[in-house]
């Protein structure tokens, strides 16, 4: 059973989020200043702050696994360095072709240097909404393989819409997934309230 505090917590989490919902929304003039209010309100007692993702492959193994898995993303509209951290799984939209997505751990954030192993690189900066994101498996070829930044370089902030918060990987294999500690207590109410086993079970294709 849900507790009170854990409500409450939920709760404050999803006017966030449908606050950030409506603002984006308003900002790309998608709605009026008139529907604003309503668009939040909707999103807030119809809306969810999750949804299901399926991915197969082995570039986060064995974080993930690599026969396909579901997983549950917490859905983050409007991503800054406040909202997600260095060490969390996130979904974000693949560089090389904006119509797929790509689930890949958060490596370093805007001000990090970064310092390739290969000499023949120049360090450099990671700039304003730029982040790093790696594979976790580290068998694969990094440039050949991994499909990450060391590929296709930094991305844009703007390009995660997710933080992966559970994986299932068979109806008796699954668990939280590995995120940063913030992170993880961030979104331990949207697990107890939003979180459904037998329904990722149902939408797995494995």
């Amino acid at each position: 059973m849900v507790s009170a505090a854990t409500w409450i917590r939920y709760a404050v989490g999803k006017l966030q989020y449908s606050a950030s919902i409506g603002w984006k929304n308003y900002k790309g003039g998608q709605i009026t200043d008139r529907e604003l209010g309503d668009t939040i309100w909707k999103n807030f007692f119809q809306g969810k702050l999750t949804c299901l993702h399926y991915i197969k492959g082995e570039e986060m193994a064995p974080t993930l696994g690599d026969q396909g898995v579901t997983l549950l993303v917490r859905k983050i509209p409007w991503v800054d360095p406040k909202k997600v951290f260095v060490g969390d799984v996130v979904l974000l939209k693949d560089p090389i072709n904006s119509e797929d997505y790509l689930v890949r751990r958060l490596a370093a954030i805007e001000g990090y240097e970064m310092v390739s192993t290969d000499e023949k690189d120049e360090p450099f900066v990671l700039e304003k909404d730029q982040c790093w994101v790696l594979a976790d498996n580290e068998n694969v070829k990094p440039k050949q393989e991994a499909k990450d930044s060391r590929t296709f370089g930094p991305v844009s902030l703007k390009d995660i819409v997710g933080r992966a918060i559970y994986c299932l990987r068979t109806a008796v294999d699954h668990g939280p997934v590995n995120n940063s500690p913030f992170s993880m207590d961030l979104d331990s109410p949207v697990l107890e309230v939003e979180l459904d086993v037998d329904e990722m079970a149902k939408s797995h294709k494995a």
